[in-house]
């Protein structure tokens, strides 16, 4: 009886983030029971014929699928953290517009660029910063905490991609950056009315 009323009590309040979360768990757990043959598969992108059925489940599968359990506890933390409040402010369809957006565009750019496989949901989390920092953006003006997250998180970024030699995709981080930098000034910069004459 006190399982049944928490379970009613219990609010499925991000749709978007909390279907995103639960995919790519299972994306995870499956990758792990395959010996990372699904995660290859399915949730990887790289070079490969587009004459292929799976060439296009990669282009955007790519950010379910995650190395191991520290890669998807670091990514989906923040994700869980303020894609929540992202997904109330813009909704639903803008959030998973902005989501699909990212995972095409770093999926096409790493099959250009790089002949190595790229898979995690960095760039998305990199997009989410940048675009909760226009949330409060005003008419003619541009938030400092705009310009620190600029500075902390692509600049870091941009030494790490010159001077690292990790596995991470720096790149990927950056062009998430990008579109969510992108998506809030479009989202947020108020229009200018048309002067009637």
């Amino acid at each position: 009886m006190w399982g049944d009323f928490m379970f009613k009590k219990i609010h499925y309040n991000a749709p978007i983030i909390l279907t995103f979360t639960v995919l790519s768990f299972a994306a995870l757990l499956l990758g792990q029971w395959t010996k990372m043959f699904t995660t290859s598969l399915l949730f990887s992108v790289y070079r490969s014929s587009p004459k292929s059925f799976f060439f296009y489940i990669r282009l955007f599968g790519h950010i379910l699928g995650h190395a191991n359990w520290e890669h998807f506890i670091n990514n989906f933390l923040l994700i869980l953290l303020i894609g929540p409040i992202l997904e109330e402010k813009y909704g639903s369809r803008n959030i998973l517009f902005m989501i699909l957006f990212t995972a095409f565009i770093t999926g096409i750019i790493n099959i250009m660029f790089f002949n190595s496989a790229l898979l995690g949901a960095s760039g998305i989390v990199f997009m989410l910063i940048l675009l909760s920092s226009f949330a409060n953006i005003q008419e003619g003006t541009i938030p400092l905490t705009l310009i620190l997250v600029v500075i902390i998180f692509m600049g870091k970024e941009i030494m790490n991609g010159l001077f690292a030699k990790d596995q991470i995709s720096q790149l990927t981080h950056i062009i998430g950056g990008l579109c969510g930098g992108i998506f809030g000034y479009k989202i947020n910069t108020p229009k200018k009315e048309s002067s009637s004459l």
